[in-house]
């Protein structure tokens, strides 16, 4: 797969570092996305990196995404649980999409443990922090 990668914070992400840092780390958004740009040169990705907090807009930037895209890092965030309008657009974009999650959302409260979007992923990885991306990255250029 060539290298251009939207990836998605979704809603609350811009709160990292001082959002639940037992449960999300003390890393800001801006270091997070510093650290995947450094690696995705690396690997020679293109990233375009947005972060969102409305539902309407994640799914115009996956829209968007089918004109330029080859893949899609997606945190949907707390949209995991529920949004099958972000579950629609995921299929419908037709892009090959993993789904990220910082925290082990396996190990957290029951509500959390299911993903309504997982299904139209190509994968999930969730629990290792920041690496959670890095990771991500590295399944969508590997494929």
């Amino acid at each position: 797969m060539t290298g251009k990668i939207l990836v998605i914070h979704g809603p609350n992400l811009n709160l990292l570092g001082r959002r639940e840092p037992e449960v999300y780390g003390t890393a800001t958004l801006e270091e997070l996305n510093g650290g995947l740009v450094a690696y995705a040169k690396t690997r020679g990705a293109e990233l375009r990196i947005v972060q969102l907090n409305a539902e309407g807009a994640i799914i115009e930037a996956l829209h968007e995404a089918m004109t330029w895209a080859d893949g899609v890092i997606l945190n949907p965030g707390a949209y995991t649980h529920y949004s099958l309008a972000i579950y629609d657009a995921v299929l419908a974009c037709g892009l090959r999409t993993v789904e990220v999650h910082l925290s082990n959302i396996y190990a957290r409260e029951e509500f959390r443990r299911h993903s309504v979007i997982a299904p139209a992923c190509i994968g999930q990885i969730c629990g290792f922090g920041p690496t959670s991306y890095r990771l991500a990255l590295d399944a969508l250029l590997d494929q």
